[in-house]
């Protein structure tokens, strides 16, 4: 007997959640690749990171976003928008749910946004590996059960790669038939140069203090290749000469090891000798200025 051909899907999955919930952790796990710069700070994803998984009968084009958030900033607001422009109409929302987190005001207005979306969004209770117990992680269903009708509650450890063959599976699902949108090796819609800022930018946050990461933007100023070596320049910008002090640190030891990792980091990425030179310049209130904010991505430079 001749077995049925699988039809073949594809479509636009949006990445949803409240700031720290693991959204980034997730789409790298998902795509087996670094794609999405993480740290343990609320707000570090500022724009919308578009990834490619293409697998033998399905083609996902996910959209990772900025934390659900309030907008206090130029930058905040931008980024909210960028957050509904993600929900306005994917195939399927992944609602990413931080299990350690006790439920707030603010988890609430996230799910007012989940439950604004037209397509099936799929619960996902990040964490799990932290927990103590089974029955914490039920709960956690059964209050986001009560809130919302989720098309399903998958359980996941992003950091660990728990579940996601479970939730691969649950998305495909949902997915309407049709053919690839982009090409097998197509990854992601980031230019190398936008890649290299946010690697810095991770570096930074992940070795200042608590004051500094929210003021902190990063631009690549020039960008010169050979055949043997990548030359790169970036400035930091932060808002106040107190914040550059940090950075730089005593005799510029915390730029050096900033510059060292993410130099280490950007030559794994993108498998070649790197130069990279880094500076650091105040720009007061740059969080407000429309230009700057632009700039935060690159589809706005």
């Amino acid at each position: 007997m001749k077995q049925k051909k699988t039809k073949h899907r594809a479509g636009f999955v949006a990445i949803l959640g409240r700031p720290n919930a693991g959204k980034s952790t997730l789409l790298n796990a998902l795509l087996g690749t670094k794609l999405a710069i993480v740290a343990a700070k609320p707000q570090t994803t500022r724009t919308t990171i578009q990834g490619v998984l293409t697998l033998p009968d399905a083609q996902i084009v996910f959209t990772d976003t900025p934390g659900i958030h309030k907008s206090s900033t130029l930058l905040n607001r931008r980024m909210m928008d960028s957050v509904r422009a993600a929900a306005d109409g994917p195939d399927v929302a992944l609602f990413v749910i931080d299990a350690l987190t006790p439920f707030s005001d603010e988890d609430s207005q996230a799910v007012d946004l989940a439950k604004k979306i037209q397509g099936p969004v799929i619960a996902v209770i990040n964490k799990i590996d932290w927990l103590d117990a089974k029955p914490k992680i039920l709960a956690a269903i059964e209050h986001y059960r009560s809130l919302h009708d989720f098309a399903a509650y998958i359980p996941v450890s992003a950091r660990r790669g728990e579940g996601l063959t479970e939730l691969l599976a649950e998305i495909v699902k949902h997915l309407p038939q049709g053919p690839a949108q982009f090409p097998e090796d197509y990854l992601t819609d980031q230019p190398e140069r936008y890649l290299a800022s946010e690697i810095v930018r991770e570096k930074v946050l992940h070795h200042t203090r608590q004051e500094v990461p929210h003021a902190v933007t990063v631009a690549v100023e020039t960008w010169e290749e050979t055949a043997t070596l990548l030359r790169i320049a970036a400035t930091i910008f932060v808002e106040r000469p107190g914040q550059k002090a940090i950075l730089i640190g005593a005799g510029g030891a915390s730029l050096k090891k900033i510059g060292t990792l993410a130099r280490q980091e950007l030559e794994r990425l993108f498998g070649r000798k790197i130069f990279l030179q880094l500076f650091v310049k105040v720009h007061a209130g740059w969080r407000d200025n429309p230009a700057m904010v632009a700039s935060v991505d690159w589809r706005g430079i």
